[in-house]
């Protein structure tokens, strides 16, 4: 009987010292990639869109708008996390930097609402994307 935990334990660490050892794999160059993996594109990422609370901040500077944006937080039920205003202002951003070379969003307004089919409450940010020139 006693020589069965003894088996057992060797048996264990046996088979735990194969595990960690592992063959040697040549390393790859990285202008060299094996045939069966495809090469794939670089993301770019889109430049982060600032918001703009007051529009006196644009004033004197050349822009151009580009389209209203929105951002929205649901929540679904009544058992669910509240919606979040700053989630939605982050949404209206995420959306703004879809479109072609915006770099700004104008905010309009941000409310909860109530009574949007599909959510118990919901907060709605709602803004205008804009190229802001640099000059």
């Amino acid at each position: 009987m006693r020589a069965l935990p003894i088996c057992l334990l060797a048996l264990m660490l046996s088979g735990c010292s194969l595990l960690s050892r592992s063959p040697v794999e040549p390393v790859q160059s990285s202008a060299v990639t094996p045939k069966s993996e495809p090469v794939k594109p670089k993301v770019t990422r889109p430049a982060p869109v600032r918001i703009i609370t007051d529009a006196q901040d644009l004033v004197g500077k050349p822009f151009r708008d580009l389209g209203e944006v929105t951002g929205e937080s649901c929540q679904a039920s009544n058992q669910d996390s509240p919606p979040n205003i700053p989630t939605a202002r982050k949404r209206m951003q995420i959306n703004a930097s879809k479109k072609a070379k915006a770099n700004a969003v104008l905010l309009h307004s941000c409310e909860v609402t109530s009574g949007t089919p599909g959510c118990y409450r919901q907060a709605i940010c709602v803004g205008s994307a804009l190229d802001v020139s640099a000059k």
